[in-house]
């Protein structure tokens, strides 16, 4: 890999980074580069530029790929950032991008807390308005109205939404259970039968009218509706063992993450449960290796390894092990009211941690085609490209299933990626038809969207009685 001398490198805050994910030390790392701890500890702290020498030892020292260093991982956060300080209570401190960009890139636990915080006071001041709490000036009590699924959904987040304990332990036990993936689910009940005395049995819907999973720790009974599908029974077989299993294992993640309640702590443990049960059905190496050799097509690694399209879909966005990293994914899942009910990014994430989607992302249009998967490349506000793909996807299955029962998926990642992909094959990357959209019509300063919903919050709306522009809430744009 050629590496420019025409600019000097400044990465502290990514090479800390790389160092704390790696698990070593200041002085281990300084020993594998082949330079005193003094020097790396001044180019952590972008007193000294990373030098070509020091980037290909990086590289040969710890396997991985210099463009991740190159990349922006904390573009995210300072999108996030972006979107609290155009509030218009921060209208008047005028802050810069780069600002934003420096304090994402250089301390990004700050970042989150700051973002923590400016959620808070967006859902303590929606709850005002819809009358659940009390305005101040009447007396209403100020209290925390962060809900547990925000807290897990930021903390999985903060780890990149990539556990590497949870990928050992499975990777451990998938090779012990000696079986193809579409045998799991007959291996997974032998072994919680043998091991564990607990007995599998699905039973009608009338059983269990309310829910499709139920453990029965006395009886050493796991209870499986009869509405799940085989993908969707391989799934709770391993998310039973995962549990009885690793419980200890979630138990001591949990306990480092400091969730602040029961109920989040719950949460959590749900969430990890599940995310070592994927980890158990897609094991990561051989996930990765199809993911790549298939050119991530989702149909078939979803019928190679015997999982739902959403199953397959949420775990492409886990594969971030170094040296071994797939396409970074963003995942949305959303209804046909335009309500998110899923939330997950390897990297960056084009639209609003605060708000919904844009409706001009054809993941809204992908009901009209049911089954059928729709992409689009699409481009943000400030120039940068995305390639997405969309397809419905069914709720669990109910005795009756009105018009509400399907749900879309939507993938997508940065357009340098897409070539990797095999739906993009039919397309030309190089000029290709673009959309654009935006983050969420609040903060988005897009001009002329003829589906804008409201004027942004830092912009100043131009109505006037003599003109109608294409968009329903034009602005001024300086």
């Amino acid at each position: 890999m050629a590496v420019s001398t025409e600019r000097k490198l400044f990465l502290g805050a990514r090479l800390k980074r790389m160092r704390r994910d790696l698990g070593v030390t200041q002085t281990r790392m300084a020993e594998d580069l082949g330079v005193s701890p003094s020097y790396l500890n001044l180019l952590e702290r972008n007193q000294r530029p990373v030098t070509a020498q020091v980037l290909l030892r990086l590289a040969e020292a710890y396997d991985f790929d210099l463009k991740t260093l190159s990349q922006d991982p904390e573009s995210s956060s300072a999108n996030g950032l972006g979107e609290v300080f155009s509030d218009q209570m921060f209208r008047d401190l005028g802050i810069a991008r780069h600002e934003l960009t420096e304090v994402a890139d250089s301390a990004p636990a700050v970042s989150e807390a700051i973002m923590r915080l400016y959620r808070a006071y967006l859902d303590q001041r929606s709850m005002t308005d819809l009358g659940a709490i009390g305005r101040p000036e009447e007396g209403g009590l100020a209290q925390s109205v962060t809900t547990p699924s925000d807290w897990v959904r930021d903390f999985i987040q903060a780890q990149k939404n990539y556990f590497a304990e949870l990928e050992a332990v499975a990777e451990t036990l998938t090779t012990e259970l000696e079986c193809e993936p579409q045998d799991f689910a007959v291996a997974a009940r032998e072994r919680l039968s043998s091991r564990h005395g607990i007995q599998v049995r699905v039973v009608p819907v009338e059983v269990l009218p309310e829910s499709v999973r139920r453990f029965d720790h006395h009886r050493r009974r796991l209870f499986l509706s009869e509405v799940l599908t085989g993908a969707g029974r391989s799934f709770a077989l391993a998310y039973q063992l995962s549990m009885v299993e690793h419980g200890a294992l979630l138990d001591a993640i949990i306990e480092r993450a400091g969730p602040p309640d029961r109920p989040t702590s719950n949460l959590l443990k749900v969430s990890l449960g599940n995310y070592l049960a994927a980890a158990m059905l897609m094991p990561y190496a051989a996930f990765h290796e199809a993911a790549e050799r298939t050119g991530y097509d989702i149909e078939l690694m979803r019928a190679r390894f015997g999982v739902s399209f959403e199953q397959a879909c949420h775990r492409l966005t886990t594969l971030a092990r170094p040296a071994m990293r797939g396409v970074p994914f963003f995942m949305l899942r959303v209804d046909s009211a335009g309500n998110i009910s899923k939330r997950f990014a390897g990297a960056t994430f084009p639209f609003s941690r605060f708000g919904g989607t844009c409706p001009r992302w054809n993941i809204h249009s992908s009901f009209r085609t049911p089954g059928r998967i729709v992409t689009q490349v699409v481009e943000t506000p400030d120039g940068q490209r995305y390639f997405t793909l969309s397809r419905t996807v069914s709720r669990i299955a109910t005795p009756y299933a009105g018009e509400d029962s399907e749900l879309a998926v939507g993938m997508g990642c940065e357009l340098k990626y897409a070539e990797r992909l095999v739906y993009s094959r039919a397309i030309n990357l190089r000029e290709p038809v673009v959309t654009g959209i935006g983050p969420a019509c609040r903060i988005c300063e897009r001009p002329a969207c003829p589906q804008r919903a409201a004027e942004p919050i830092n912009r100043t709306l131009m109505v006037d009685d003599f003109t109608k522009s294409i968009s329903p809430y034009p602005f001024a744009t300086n």
